[in-house]
């Protein structure tokens, strides 16, 4: 995929993009999350994306962050609406032992946070983002070839036009070189149901 298609919705102060890589150093107190648990809102972090009325798709990339070292600092894939209507999936820095492979779905205001531990020396991981109109599925690789789900959801506004992409931050006082390669738009790779029927 061309990245001449990806606009920045917040582009942050230290970037670069060549032709085969994408490199994102995040700035302290960066963060995507509304309200659910503590009330706490945090509506900052660098989304690079582009836009689409496809219906059916699956966009993959590959995501870096061997410089990862503060709790929550974290990078991966989003479809960011707008500051109420958002999704990502990433792996966050926990301490030295684990950290959390996870995502996040905010519809109408309100985030969730589902996640599981994996060891701390995983640097890599690669993630599927797939579209059937209005429901989206999110998926993970550490080969980029065999994925596993991590969550098949429904986004409220995204029956639409829709952007994704990619996005990087540090929640607390922290800073890392994200680097993201290997984009490409491909066939919906979330094949329909094989099962009941449709209401």
């Amino acid at each position: 995929m061309s990245f001449e298609e990806l606009k920045w919705t917040r582009e942050p102060a230290d970037f670069t993009i060549s032709p085969e890589r994408i490199e994102i150093v995040t700035k302290p107190h960066t963060d995507l999350w509304q309200r659910t648990y503590y009330h706490f809102r945090n509506d900052n972090a660098p989304v690079l994306q582009m836009e689409t009325e496809e219906k059916f798709f699956s966009f993959i990339v590959k995501t870096d962050f061997s410089g990862s070292h503060c709790r929550f600092d974290q990078c991966g894939i989003v479809m960011y609406l707008d500051s109420e209507n958002w999704l990502k999936g990433s792996v966050e820095y926990e301490n030295e032992s684990f950290q959390h492979l996870g995502s996040v779905v905010t519809n109408h205001g309100y985030s969730d946070w589902a996640t599981t531990a994996i060891p701390a020396d995983v640097k890599v991981m690669w993630y599927r983002f797939s579209r059937r109109e209005d429901d989206y599925c999110i998926e993970c690789s550490e080969d980029g070839v065999n994925f596993s789900q991590m969550r098949v959801c429904h986004m409220w506004e995204g029956a639409g036009k829709i952007r994704f992409g990619i996005y990087a931050c540090s929640p607390e006082e922290s800073s890392f070189k994200a680097v993201f390669t290997d984009m490409q738009i491909t066939e919906c790779a979330w094949k329909a149901h094989d099962g009941q029927q449709p209401d």
